[in-house]
Parts: structure tokens; C-alpha cells; sequence
């Protein structure tokens, strides 16, 4: 793994940077909204831009990369995602923002498919799973220093989004040094999400709302950590805990469900979400409905950073348990297709997820947040225990769990060693058998 880390070491050091860059850049804007004044539903609409950017981007990219190649469209937007963190400095009002925003989200899917088409043409039947290992850990904790940086200036300052800026430009340097030369894109199909519901209606539904979650919580997080009066350094360290514990839940939760059937591990994985999302509520600070369930402020908050870190350490591996739930159905020749079917499903979920929250923050006040990540939930949970009662257990030996970043494109999913071999990887294996 070392070997093909090391050759791989420009796009795993440029994607890393790039994702510091955000982490800082969407947590910032989540605390600078409260500092001037916007609704939160104001700032659900303009963190709802970057889903939508996404989104498009995701659809776009291929076209451009086979048009131009991979070095240069990494270059151009990892340019534009710099130049949206300037914007949003100089202009800051909401319509701006969701400008901004959007511009970071078209750049990074971007971004993410040159990065993860390039590691899946160096990769081999044997290594794949090891450089979508380290790929994800890149992702996630790159996010969680980004977020850590939060304390090297006020919010109301402009240093921090210079840094991001930054951040972004020194990214592209890595991939323009590099000597390999890019690979041959080539597109991949998806399943429609019609066909996708018919072979796994709760790895669809699933998908959908586990898009939705995640959207809403690392979105308004800071925002509500803000209202609530966290300083800015508790701030960071909630934001670093609930990135880096819902890496660390990816493994035991994974375990379990290559053992017992993977539609109880979601049942159970989502409704334990919901328990501790109420505990969330019962512990936390509401200054505006001056709530105070526990005398003791600091032992309140620090029960409360538990119960946010143990929620995404469940939380965060739905999308992957939702992916082997739906490859259980599948053969596997079509494992890639079904993930870039959840992929599209999820980033429909993302866009809404925001906007739909900070309704339910506008209604029911700071925990609102924490109310509808528990509908949400709630909602998977039922529907997975309907569909269990519907559908007997499906035993793959071809489908396992494997941890994957949610912002993962169908080009980084063929990186998971339960897809099939490329047509080049079958050809070299009969090669080596004659």
C-alpha cells in the first residue's frame, strides 16, 4: 500500500489541501451567517447552493474531462473554487453566498472525479481497497483539520477566507508537478433511480435521507453551535470530533453488518442516531427558548460533544451500508452502476436537506435542528423494519461492507474491491494464468 501511495502522493496531497480549505470554508460561512444577522433559513438556502453545484458538476465533469483531459480541468476549478471563497468575502449578502457556494460545489465534484478516475487507473484488483482507504481518510480528515483552523482568526475577519483562497491554490500545485502521465477517461452508467427503488427500495429511500442528514448537519452544525454560544474553539472541537468519530464508526458498524443482515444493522444503526440526537437536545443550551435541562453547564456540554460525536459515528456510515444493503441485490457487474444510482439519490436528498432543516430550526427554535435529524431517521428506521417483515434476508458472498466517503463519484466507487475487474484488469489476470 506504502508503494502505491507514494506514486499516487500528488493527488493525495492536492485533494488533502483542498479539503482543509473546505472544511474551514463551510464551517466559517455557517458562523459568519449568525454574526450578520441572516435567518437561518437564509443559510440553509445558501448552503444548499453547494449541493446543487454538486449535483450539476457531477453530471457535467465527464464531458470536460474527456473534452480537455484531467490536469487541466483540476486546474481550472480548483481555480474558480478559490475565487468563490473571494467572493464570499468581498460581497457578504445571501445571494452572493449561494453563488459562492455553488461555484465550491461544481469545482470540488470536480475536483473529485479527476482525483478518483486518476487513483482507479493505477489501481489493481489487489490494491484498490488500500487506496480507497487512504483516499477516505485523506477526505475526512483533511475536513476535520479545516475545521481545527477555524481558530486562527476572528469569523468577522477576512484572513480566514485569504486562507481558503489559499488553500485552494496551493492545491493545484501538486497535480501540475506530477510526472505520470493522466489517464483515458471513460464514463461510467448509472442505474435509473427508478430501477434502483425497484431492486432495493430501502437503499433507495435510505440513500435519500442519509443525503438529506448528512447535508443538514454539517451545514448548520456551526450555525447552531453559534446560537448556541459555543466559543470558537468549542466550536472547532465539536466539529473536529463529529468528522473524525464518524470515520472511526465506519469499522465496527461495517463488521457487523458483513455478519447479521444488513437491513437490521441499519434499523438499529438509525434509530441508536435518534436516541442520540434527543440526548443532544436534552443537553444542549437553547438561548433563545432559555432551555436548561441540567444545572451544571459544563458537564451539560460535555454530554452533549459525546452524544454529537457517538451520533456520527453512526450517522456517517449509512451511505456505505445503504451501498453493500443494495449490491446484496445486484450482481456484480452492475455494483458500480447501483452506486452511482445512490450517488445521484443522495445528492437529491443533500440539496433539499439544508433548506428543510432550517425550516424546523425557524419553527422549533435552536434544537430544531436535532428534531428533524430524528423524523429523518425515524423515517428510515420504520420503512427498514417494514421492508424486513416484506422481503426475506439475501445472502451475496459477492457484496460486503466497505467504508466509503459519501462524496465519493461513480469513477471512485470502482475503486472498491467487491466491483468488478476493468476489462484491463481481466485481460492482464488471463495474461498471467497462461
Amino acid at each position: 500500500m506504502q508503494k502505491e501511495v507514494k506514486k499516487s502522493w500528488a493527488l493525495f496531497i492536492g485533494i488533502g489541501v483542498m479539503m482543509i480549505a473546505h472544511g474551514l470554508q463551510m464551517q466559517i460561512m455557517g458562523i459568519r451567517s449568525v454574526l450578520e444577522d441572516f435567518s437561518v433559513f437564509t443559510t440553509g438556502i445558501f448552503m444548499s447552493g453547494y449541493y446543487v453545484g454538486y449535483f450539476i458538476g457531477s453530471k457535467t465533469t465527464p464531458n470536460f474531462v474527456s473534452k480537455v483531459g484531467h490536469i487541466r480541468v483540476f486546474a481550472a476549478f480548483a481555480s474558480l473554487a478559490s475565487l468563490s471563497a473571494l467572493v464570499a468575502v468581498v460581497y457578504v449578502n445571501p445571494l452572493m453566498w449561494t453563488i459562492s457556494r455553488f461555484i465550491t460545489g461544481i469545482s470540488l465534484v470536480s475536483c473529485y472525479v479527476v482525483t478518483e478516475s486518476w487513483l482507479n487507473d493505477r489501481a489493481t484488483n489487489k490494491n484498490r481497497g488500500q487506496l480507497l482507504s487512504a483516499y477516505m481518510m485523506v477526505i475526512y480528515f483533511g475536513l476535520a483539520l479545516g475545521m481545527l483552523l477555524l481558530n486562527i482568526s476572528k469569523p468577522e475577519a477576512y484572513e480566514p477566507f485569504i486562507l481558503v483562497s489559499v488553500l485552494l491554490s496551493v492545491a493545484l500545485v501538486p497535480i501540475l508537478l506530477t510526472k505520470r502521465p493522466a489517464p483515458k477517461f471513460k464514463k461510467i452508467e448509472t442505474i435509473s433511480i427508478l430501477e434502483l427503488y425497484k431492486i432495493s427500495p430501502l437503499g433507495s429511500l435510505s440513500s435519500f435521507f442519509t443525503g438529506i442528514i448528512h447535508a443538514a448537519f454539517f451545514s448548520l452544525i456551526s450555525v447552531y453551535a453559534t446560537i448556541a454560544k459555543f466559543t470558537l474553539f468549542e466550536t472547532s472541537i465539536l466539529l473536529f470530533v463529529a468528522t473524525i468519530a464518524g470515520v472511526l464508526g465506519q469499522g465496527p458498524i461495517g463488521y457487523f453488518s458483513d455478519i447479521f443482515d444488513r437491513r437490521r444493522v441499519i434499523v438499529i444503526t438509525t434509530f441508536g442516531s435518534s436516541l442520540l440526537a434527543l440526548i443532544a437536545i436534552l443537553t444542549s443550551n437553547d438561548p433563545i427558548q432559555n432551555i436548561y435541562y441540567m444545572d451544571e453547564f459544563a458537564f451539560r456540554k460535555i454530554i452533549f460533544f459525546i452524544a454529537v460525536g457517538l451520533y456520527t459515528s453512526l450517522c456517517l456510515p449509512l451511505f456505505s451500508l445503504n451501498l453493500a444493503h443494495t449490491n446484496d441485490f445486484v450482481p456484480k457487474s452492475k455494483f458500480v452502476a447501483a452506486g452511482g444510482g445512490l450517488q445521484l439519490i443522495f445528492g437529491v436528498g443533500a440539496i433539499s436537506g439544508p433548506i428543510l432543516c432550517a425550516i424546523f430550526m425557524e419553527w422549533f427554535g435552536l434544537n430544531g435542528l436535532f428534531v428533524f435529524l430524528i423524523i429523518a431517521h425515524s423515517i428510515i428506521g420504520v420503512f427498514g423494519l417494514y421492508r424486513m417483515k416484506v422481503r426475506s434476508t439475501v445472502e451475496n458472498p459477492d457484496s460486503t461492507f466497505t467504508p466509503i466517503p459519501a462524496t465519493i463519484t461513480p469513477a471512485g466507487l470502482e475503486l472498491d474491491p467487491d466491483a468488478p475487474a476493468t476489462l484491463d484488469e481481466t485481460h492482464v489476470n488471463e495474461t498471467a494464468k497462461t
